[in-house]
C-alpha cells in the first residue's frame, strides 16, 4: 500500500476542505478508491499509488479554490475531481482571481470553470463572441455580468438584451395584456440576470432612461447599434436570416455576445438553426471568438451534468448506429 500526507497550514481551510460531516473526504474516497484519515490539519491518503496521487492532486486543487476565497461547494469539488481525471487541474489552479463585477447584493461574480474563464476572456478581447454549450454553463449570466461591468466602466452607453420569441416545444396560445406582457415570458431569464446584477430599482431606472433595453429579436431589424453591449440569448432558435440580420446590426465601439445550445433547438420541423450555420461560416474570421462549453462547465445540480452526459452518450450511439446501417445498405 502507498501513502501520502498533505499538511494544511490553516485550520479554517481544513474545515472547508473536509466539508460537512467530512462529506468531501468521503467523496474523494469513493471516487479514487483510497482511504483517507484526517487529523486536525493533516490528511493521510492510503491506497494504490496511482489512485493516491490523483486524490492528493484533487485535494491540492480544492485547497487552491479555498485560498482564492471561493466557497468549496459540491459542484466545485466535483469539478476539481473531473479536472484531475483529465489531467487539467493545473490550468484552473493557476487562474488569476478575476472578479467580473459585484451584484446588487454585494456578491462577486467570477468564472467557476475553465470553460467560463475562456468565455469571459474571449468576450473581453473580441468584438463578437459565440458561447455554445449545454444549459447551466452560465452563458447568459456571465454575459450579462460582462455587460454590466462594461456599462459601469463607461465603455458602452447601452445594454441591449434580446432573444427570439420561440416556444420550447409547446404552444402558449394568445397571451393576455399589452405587447410587453406578451413578450415578457420569453425574456424572463434576461430580466432575472439583470435584477441580480443591478437590483430591481436600478434596473427600472435604467430601463426608463433607455440605457437598458430588453426586447425580442424582431425589434433589432433596421437598427445600427453603436456604443452598445448586445447579447442574443437562445440563439439556436434563430433562423439563418435572423442570425444574419442580427450580426449586421453591430455598430462602432460595440460588443456582441451570442449564446445558444444547438442540442435544444425549438424551431419548427425542417427549419435550420442560424446558430448551427454561423459557427461554421464565421469560425476563421478575426475578432470573432467561438467558445464551446461541455458538461464539465455545468454549474447547476450534479444531476444536470449527468443528464447532459446521458443525452450526449445516447446521441453518439444513435449516430454510430446510423453510420453502421448506412454501411450495410451501401456495401
Amino acid at each position: 500500500m502507498y501513502e501520502e500526507t498533505v499538511h494544511i497550514d490553516r485550520l479554517d481551510h481544513a474545515v472547508s476542505l473536509f466539508g460537512s460531516y467530512d462529506e468531501n473526504v468521503r467523496l474523494l474516497e469513493r471516487t479514487f478508491r483510497v482511504s483517507i484519515v484526517t487529523r486536525s490539519s493533516e490528511i493521510k491518503v492510503t491506497g494504490e499509488e496511482g489512485n493516491v496521487k490523483k486524490a492528493v492532486r484533487a485535494i491540492h486543487s480544492m485547497l487552491a479554490v479555498i485560498r482564492r476565497g471561493d466557497t468549496l461547494s459540491d459542484q466545485s469539488v466535483r469539478y476539481c475531481i473531473s479536472l484531475v481525471e483529465d489531467d487539467m487541474e493545473g490550468q484552473w489552479e493557476n487562474t488569476a482571481d478575476e472578479c467580473i463585477c459585484i451584484t446588487s447584493k454585494g456578491k462577486p461574480v467570477k468564472p467557476k470553470t475553465i470553460g467560463q474563464r475562456n468565455y469571459v476572456s474571449a468576450i473581453a478581447s473580441h468584438s463578437i463572441t459565440f458561447g455554445v454549450g449545454p444549459a447551466g454553463t452560465g452563458k447568459t449570466y456571465l454575459a450579462v455580468a460582462m455587460a454590466v461591468a462594461a456599462f459601469r466602466r463607461g465603455e458602452v452607453e447601452r445594454i441591449i438584451l434580446t432573444r427570439p420569441a420561440v416556444e420550447a416545444g409547446e404552444k402558449l396560445g394568445f397571451l393576455p395584456g399589452d405587447l410587453q406582457s406578451k413578450i415578457d415570458p420569453y425574456l424572463r431569464p434576461l430580466y432575472d440576470a439583470l435584477f441580480d446584477m443591478l437590483g430591481a430599482e436600478s434596473y427600472q431606472r435604467y430601463l426608463e432612461r433607455g440605457t437598458i433595453e430588453v426586447a425580442p429579436l424582431a425589434y433589432m431589424r433596421g437598427r445600427t447599434l453603436d456604443d452598445s453591449f448586445i447579447i442574443l440569448d437562445e440563439a439556436q432558435n434563430t433562423s439563418r436570416e435572423q442570425m444574419k440580420m442580427f450580426l449586421t446590426r453591430l455598430g462602432f465601439r460595440s460588443k456582441m455576445v451570442i449564446n445558444g445550445d444547438v442540442t435544444q433547438i425549438d424551431l419548427p420541423d425542417g427549419k435550420k438553426s442560424g446558430l448551427s450555420q454561423v459557427i461554421r461560416i464565421l469560425s476563421n474570421i478575426e475578432d470573432i471568438a467561438i467558445v464551446k462549453f461541455d458538461g464539465r462547465d455545468v454549474v447547476r445540480h450534479k444531476l444536470v451534468q449527468d443528464i447532459i452526459k446521458a443525452y450526449e452518450k445516447n446521441e453518439k450511439n444513435e449516430k454510430n448506429e446510423t453510420q453502421r446501417n448506412n454501411k450495410r445498405s451501401n456495401p
